[in-house]
């Protein structure tokens, strides 16, 4: 019973000094507890009577006389330490039958066994790779054992091997041999069987992935990206993932991409409309570098300074609209697509200074001249293009000021009158000249009335 007591003292204190240190991160302390089982090897000169039997043979076999005590009689702890290696401390008690005997019936007595040691193991995976439930170790260790009176230390080979459920909870088995080189002291083989718990790794973010494996160790994530979240669900972790919170592809660094162009929304201009990559996800369908969006003619090329549109010729005569003074005439390119003054139109309107007199001193018209206007109103407008000066001119009757400023109001009266009847006022240009360029002499009436006169002139 003694040994019982100690052995529960030890495993308690063992619980405490791995709770009080399983600070590492990487799950290293290994605690089991289960029953054990002793095959004994009598001492080889028992009374000097079965030296041949004992001491070189075990008739009933390694597992023939095993000795089994229906509780939890062993306990171990261990920590890893590295590449494979970890070292611990066991112990366990029972109970076993010692024969005196060759034959059946022989007296038989009970030893108490008591046995507390230390170990090395080596994990055998770390040789052969991992291999997922299943982890084989090899051991050597040494035992201070009691087993009646003889009490004595032995060196222990063995072997076993874990199976885990999970991450922490598993069976252990292991099978020793421990073995005393005094032929008076017992060897003994030791098999145990326990439930094993495997723990001391932190995990600070709670995700269950431990600090050493978790690469993003601060922040909840997942097992299968070692510990890291990837928020929108598309196998992208969000530490490389530009749009964390939309699911999207690889290729686009886990950007979605609507209209399946390659260009990803983020960056997309048009997101819903398959576009080119250099268009930033636009279409651009008549492929004239202006975007459909953008586009008066979609789907007719043209420069943008027309938003996407061929410039129209109207007239048809070569010259585009844009730069086709005379848009609805036929004109030529000398001419800017406007038509050009005809000999018999100049000739008109020359023949129109004849008719357009004022009254003398004023610069209203005479009767009659608004009707020959009209005449060359009509010239003007078939001519659209053509730009005219207005010059107006006097008599020598008064001083020579009077008449520059009766001149130049001539000239704007008439002037006036074109633009009332629909002439664009950019067209016309109004000067006065005074009494400076006489057509006819002023000393006789005739000639101060041809001088009284406004000349429409076209200009080239």
């Amino acid at each position: 019973m003694r040994y019982l007591k100690f052995t529960l003292l030890v495993c308690v204190c063992c619980f405490f000094y791995v709770e009080s240190h399983a600070q590492d991160r990487d799950n290293p302390w290994l605690l089991s507890f289960g029953v054990n089982s002793v095959d004994n090897r009598v001492p080889n000169n028992f009374g000097g009577m079965i030296e041949d039997y004992i001491g070189v043979n075990d008739r009933k076999g390694v597992f023939g006389d095993l000795n089994t005590l229906p509780a939890i009689t062993a306990f171990s702890v261990s920590r890893y330490l590295d590449k494979g290696f970890s070292v611990g401390i066991k112990t366990s008690i029972n109970e076993l039958s010692k024969e005196f005997g060759l034959d059946e019936g022989n007296s038989t007595s009970k030893e108490v066994f008591f046995a507390f040691g230390a170990h090395v193991k080596y994990d055998v995976n770390d040789l052969l790779g991992e291999t997922g439930w299943f982890d084989p170790f090899v051991s050597l260790g040494i035992n201070y054992t009691s087993i009646g009176e003889d009490n004595d230390y032995r060196l222990g080979i063995g072997y076993g091997f874990n199976t885990w459920f999970n991450e922490t909870i598993g069976l252990t088995f292991a099978s020793d041999y421990n073995h005393n080189f005094d032929k008076i002291r017992h060897d003994y083989f030791q098999h145990s069987l326990g439930v094993s718990f495997r723990f001391g790794g932190k995990d600070t973010d709670g995700d269950g992935v431990l600090d050493n494996k978790d690469l993003c160790p601060n922040v909840v994530g997942l097992l299968e990206f070692n510990g890291c979240p990837d928020s929108d669900g598309d196998g992208i972790v969000d530490a490389d993932d530009a749009c964390p919170n939309a699911a999207g592809s690889i290729d686009l660094q886990g950007c979605p991409d609507s209209d399946g162009d390659g260009v990803a929304n983020v960056d997309d201009a048009c997101p819903n409309t398959v576009g080119s990559i250099d268009l930033q996800g636009c279409p651009d369908s008549d492929g004239d570098g202006v975007l459909d969006k953008d586009d008066a003619c979609a789907r007719q090329a043209g420069p943008a300074s027309n938003k996407g549109c061929p410039w129209p010729d109207t007239d048809g005569d070569g010259i585009l609209d844009k730069n086709d003074k005379c848009i609805d005439l036929v004109g030529p390119v000398s001419n800017q697509g406007c038509p050009e003054l005809t000999a018999e139109a100049v000739k008109k309107v020359v023949e129109f200074k004849k008719s357009i007199s004022f009254n003398s001193g004023k610069a209203s018209l005479k009767p009659g001249v608004a009707k020959e206007l009209d005449g060359v109103v009509e010239i003007m407008k078939t001519f659209s293009g053509v730009k005219f000066t207005i010059e107006g001119h006097a008599d020598s009757l008064g001083s020579a000021t009077l008449n520059l400023n009766l001149s130049k109001a001539r000239a704007g009266t008439v002037k006036e009158y074109l633009i009332s009847k629909g002439i664009d006022a950019n067209r016309l240009r109004a000067e006065g000249f005074g009494e400076d360029k006489p057509i006819a002499s002023n000393k006789t009436a005739k000639g101060r009335e041809l001088n009284r006169r406004v000349e429409v002139i076209a200009e080239k």
